[in-house]
């Protein structure tokens, strides 16, 4: 029988091991360790500088046998961030590409009798040949997941495709029931040997039973009378095929998943389809990191994530810009979200090693994550068209992802998302069955009203296409607060009317199928300098700890949740300027009461938003109450002779967009590795300017991009020096903003690593 063991527990982690131990080692350059583990979660989300190398993880296990001969024994890595190796007892065994799918080994042949030492190398440094290669998420380093020892018979359910379970569930509503079709696939199966498939509902109990002969590819097919339909939140009902191999009166093996019966569709007109009827997607794109942690999260925290995202109301998620943990699609199968899952394949560097990379990380993905009911599209790309990224191979590309997919699934759609300034008319729209666009009115450009129009003169023109708006949003530091909130200004109270604006766009146009805020968390980005704080982007709707959920996530409540509910804005702003100010109340029930200090100051009836105007404020705490029917809240507020300076963010310019991130020079030069004693892009101003020769390398560099990189007076004057003094605290790019940033940043890198400290 298969055997599954973890082996989460007795690790060693060392940054100085250059290569793999043949034996357990010790000594100080050897830390204990527990899975999951992330090498850089604390450092780069203080916006410290990022930490990519290749470094050793060791613990010993003792290989189980099979009371049979023949069997096999595997390691199984749940992700090993970017590329991983696997060295059993000092010998190689296998290398993987991509730092986000499981993989496989079989270590059989390398193991012997007694203890085994097991070392996996994680690489997560920069390469031209692995994505994600340069983008707005930091890349962390480590085994983030989970290892497991699993021990299989000679004959079996196959452990060797595409790190996947070895079988495909497809369960369609037909009338008086379901109909399910179970591919089934095995190793080194014998004359005799069957295969039998078992349905249980969500109480165990048995609906069909099937056998069949064994072969290498099994096709098993079953009915279930009267199934209940995996149809969304609060219906997520779902079964489970349990499969067994059975030789005579002895089961050699077993494996089971949870599935759902359900079809779905998108429509140019109606949009998204659920079991026939119309179910508009209104959800949240997800990142996996968390403070502290990087992407080293445990089930509990995938389920919070999960819980807190359903608990808004939403009823879909977009799953970026990587595969994600098997315990977040099973939360979203059991809640009812309806999931776009996703490869990292953008910035595109064309190498042909890189690109097929990314078509097995599609396979992978698929090959892992078919049975999934909530997932209903498979990501091909994301903004691969950003920074005048075009290129002959471009459609080629696409095209080998989608026939990847279609190979291996050809039920669920296709997606892209583009960037805003994508072509219109450009042949990538065809690459795909649906699209979504990534668009931030009133952050990167225009103002939140923009983006009705965009969508009615998108629509207009390609009435055919059937689109998303896949991202959308702004930055919001829950340390800043304003009365007349505008944007840069990175209030709480600016990103909820960001997201009020999107809420009403949304409810008038029903041809637009789904609609994904960027970003359910705030997450980390080592390069990002974003409203006084370093190595995130603060997106979210909560914020990276899950700790405060901001005033944006009952904007959405409001209107999504079926859960009554009434929610105050701005308790952080408690200390307020002048005898009244104006109250913000969000809530899914038609009337809001609201009382100062336990007595009634007005009532409104409507719907979502509930403004209340000129309530009075005392110097002393006032509380103030919003009550609508038998649910309340409460928050305190006092006057202040002014504002409080703390309130509002010191870098803030209205007349601003926000920089998009692939125009951040710290971005691009995150790529660039260091040269141990020797200069870099990676040094202080004040440091180089102390060098002469690296100062000339500054200054020259400077000069070929100061038509577009310095202030009039600066170029007129000639005043380079200026520089220098004017950015000590940051690194050499910080004043290189624009579009031959990365070619000049490039010239400055390998000139300055000619040059010794």
């Amino acid at each position: 029988m298969r055997t599954i063991c973890d082996l989460n527990e007795n690790w060693l982690f060392s940054r100085q091991c250059t290569a793999a131990p043949a034996q357990l080692p010790t000594g100080e350059d050897w830390e204990p360790v527990a899975l999951p583990h992330s090498w850089n979660g604390v450092e780069d989300q203080q916006g410290q500088p990022f930490e990519r190398g290749a470094y050793w993880y060791v613990r010993s296990f003792t290989a189980p046998t099979q009371p049979l001969p023949g069997g096999r024994v595997y390691i199984e890595v749940g992700a090993a961030s970017l590329v991983g190796e696997i060295w059993v007892n000092g010998q190689f065994v296998t290398r993987h590409v991509g730092g986000y799918s499981a993989f496989r080994a079989d270590v059989t042949d390398a193991c012997h009798e007694g203890e085994n030492v097991l070392a996996i190398l994680c690489d997560n440094r920069y390469s031209d040949k692995v994505y994600p290669q340069r983008a707005d998420f930091t890349f962390y380093g480590g085994l983030y997941r989970y290892v497991r020892l699993i021990s299989v018979p000679e004959s079996r359910f196959t452990l060797d495709e595409l790190g996947g379970s070895g079988f495909y569930v497809d369960a369609d509503p037909v009338e008086g029931g379901a109909q399910v079709t179970v591919r089934a696939h095995l190793d080194q199966v014998k004359e005799g040997q069957t295969v039998c498939l078992q349905i249980l509902d969500m109480e165990d109990e048995l609906c069909c039973e099937v056998w069949d002969f064994a072969a290498p590819k099994t096709l098993l097919q079953a009915f279930i009378p009267n199934a209940q339909l995996w149809d969304g939140p609060g219906n997520a009902n779902l079964y489970r095929a349990k499969l067994s191999l059975v030789s005579f009166n002895e089961v050699l093996d077993e494996v089971d998943c949870a599935f759902g019966v359900r079809s779905f569709a998108v429509d140019k007109d109606r949009g998204f389809l659920l079991n026939g009827r119309e179910h508009p997607l209104r959800g949240v794109c997800r990142h996996q990191d968390r403070l502290y942690q990087g992407n080293a999260l445990s089930e509990y925290d995938h389920w919070e994530d999960a819980r807190l995202i359903a608990g808004m109301g939403a009823n879909a998620v977009r799953l970026a810009h990587y595969q994600q943990s098997q315990d977040i699609y099973e939360a979203f199968d059991w809640l009812g979200l309806v999931v776009w899952a996703e490869i990292p394949y953008f910035a595109n560097s064309w190498d042909d090693d890189a690109h097929e990379a990314a078509v097995n990380e599609i396979k992978e993905l698929v090959a892992q994550n078919y049975n999934h009911p909530s997932i209903c599209f498979w990501g091909l790309s994301n903004e691969i068209l950003m920074g005048d990224n075009d290129n002959p191979k471009l459609l080629g590309c696409h095209k080998d992802l989608n026939d990847a997919v279609k190979s291996l699934d050809a039920r669920r759609l296709t997606v892209i998302a583009h960037e805003y300034g994508a072509g219109w008319d450009h042949e990538l729209h065809n690459s795909s069955d649906a699209e979504g666009w990534n668009h931030y009115f009133g952050w990167y450009r225009g103002q939140p009203q923009d983006l009705a129009a965009w969508c009615d003169q998108y629509h207009q023109k390609y009435p055919e296409r059937r689109f998303a708006i896949t991202e959308y949003g702004c930055d919001a530091v829950v340390s800043y607060h304003s009365d007349d909130p505008a944007k840069m200004d990175y209030t709480e109270e600016y990103q909820v009317l960001i997201h009020e604006n999107a809420c009403e766009t949304w409810a008038t146009r029903p041809w637009i199928w789904g609609t994904f805020v960027w970003n359910m968390f705030d997450f980390g980005s080592y390069f990002r300098r974003e409203g006084g704080t370093k190595g995130r982007n603060n997106k979210g709707l909560a914020t990276l700890d899950r700790k405060i959920l901001k005033d944006s996530y009952y904007v959405y409540k409001a209107w999504f949740s079926k859960e009554p509910f009434v929610h105050v804005d701005g308790r952080r702003y408690f200390a307020r300027p002048g005898e009244t100010t104006t109250v913000r109340v969000h809530s899914n029930q038609p009337k809001v009461e609201l009382f100062v200090d336990g007595v009634l100051f007005a009532s409104q009836e409507g719907a979502h938003t509930f403004v209340f105007e000129n309530v009075p404020l005392k110097e002393a705490p006032t509380a103030v109450t919003a009550r609508a029917g038998e649910w309340a809240d409460t928050i305190m507020l006092r006057r202040a002779a002014e504002k409080p300076g703390a309130f509002t963010f010191p870098g803030f310019q209205q007349t601003q967009d926000a920089i998009n991130w692939f125009e951040s020079v710290e971005e691009a030069a995150g790529s660039m590795e260091t040269k141990a004693g020797f200069f870099s892009v990676h040094d202080k101003l004040k440091d180089v300017a102390a060098n002469p020769k690296a100062k000339k390398v500054y200054l020259d560099c400077l000069t070929a991009a100061a038509e577009r990189a310095l202030p009039e007076a600066m170029v007129l004057s000639g005043d380079l020096e200026a520089t220098v003094a004017e950015s000590l605290s940051q690194g050499m790019g910080a004043m290189l903003p624009g579009e031959r940033q990365d070619k000049v940043l490039r010239r400055m890198h390998a000139a300055l690593s000619e040059i010794a400290k």
